[in-house]
């Protein structure tokens, strides 16, 4: 997509803060990150929508990095889930453990109660650990036998993924994966990226070193930055343009199951975030479609037919764009 042009205007809600603050997280994560700005700029758009992200992408290519380098410019909790086959749920929540002095049961509360949680190849676990992130993904809190215990207000998950086609990987269920505001999918960096990435191992620096990072942003100013981005400008139009969009995933003859209502909200709040990153205080229908495809591309289920024809959701999702008149 071409680079928007900066737009002469002056704006209704003062975004120099706002600004600011993104880009001192952008500088601290370009320390130990080459490369995928974009991707970067999208975990930054849904972590200011109070959003959680699925990244994918095939082994070695810095998905748990940029997850991790994104928590450590954040002054918050942070604890990182390692996904495998034998992995319990009780592993994620926290159990109840009898203590002998008090004869009672506590809780022995598990990394789900933190800030910023970093579930690593999510998808190496099978499904009955993967559930123990639904109710905690979608109503900030958990029960654990019998009992519910909330969340902290800025709980948020990064996971990464490998490709279900990939050996030992199991498919998330269509009801978790809707609950992720994001699917970001990363490559192969270009050549000059793996040059860059060559030249300074070859060079003796130590590449990625999160203790060069430092946090920029405060937990007052997270809900600041999402307080300011609330109130982002939206047209009705624009609001019709996201509900036709939508709405379409489920009339195309290509999916099999289209986008939900709350995919339509993933696109209304990241949009208004990403106008605010961009110094905007209104929605243009260039921030739709940017948002559009890592809002939608994994709540699509696409039609046999398709599937085995390679047809990508990203290629579906276009095609329906396209198909719809754009306001203006």
């Amino acid at each position: 997509m071409s680079e928007k042009s900066e737009l002469e205007f002056t704006s209704r809600i003062d975004l120099s803060n706002f600004k600011n603050l993104i880009d001192k997280v952008k500088s601290e994560i370009a320390k130990g990150l080459i490369a995928n700005n974009d991707a970067v700029e999208l975990i930054l758009t849904a972590l200011i929508s109070g959003g959680h992200v699925l990244i994918e992408g095939v082994p070695g290519i810095a998905k748990t990095l940029m997850a991790k380098l994104t928590a450590h410019t954040l002054q918050l909790g942070f604890k990182r889930i390692q996904f495998t086959p034998d992995l319990m749920p009780s592993d994620i929540t926290g159990t109840s453990v009898f203590n002998p002095r008090t004869l009672e049961f506590e809780l022995r509360k598990g990394p789900v109660f933190s800030n910023i949680i970093l579930a690593d190849e999510i998808n190496r676990a099978p499904a009955k650990t993967q559930s123990a992130l639904f109710e905690a993904m979608e109503e900030l809190q958990v029960t654990i036998d019998g009992n519910t215990h909330q969340l902290l207000s800025s709980f948020t998950v990064l996971a990464t993924q490998n490709p279900i086609e990939q050996e030992g990987t199991y498919r998330l269920p269509e009801a978790q994966i809707d609950r992720f505001l994001f699917k970001i999918l990363l490559d192969y960096p270009s050549l000059n990226d793996e040059i860059e990435i060559l030249k300074l191992k070859n060079s003796g620096n130590i590449i990625n070193r999160l203790e060069n990072i430092n946090p920029v942003l405060t937990s007052d100013e997270l809900d600041l930055m999402r307080l300011t981005a609330s109130k982002t400008i939206i047209s009705d139009e624009l609001l019709k343009y996201i509900a036709e969009i939508v709405q379409a995933t489920r009339k195309s003859k290509s999916v099999f199951l289209g986008a939900s209502p709350r995919g339509a909200v993933a696109i209304l709040q990241s949009s208004k975030v990403y106008a605010a990153i961009n110094g905007r205080d209104f929605v243009t229908p260039e921030d739709i479609l940017y948002v559009a495809y890592p809002a939608l591309r994994h709540r699509l289920i696409l039609t046999p037919e398709k599937e085995m024809d390679g047809i990508s959701p990203d290629e579906v999702i276009k095609s329906i764009i396209q198909g719809i008149e754009v306001p203006r």
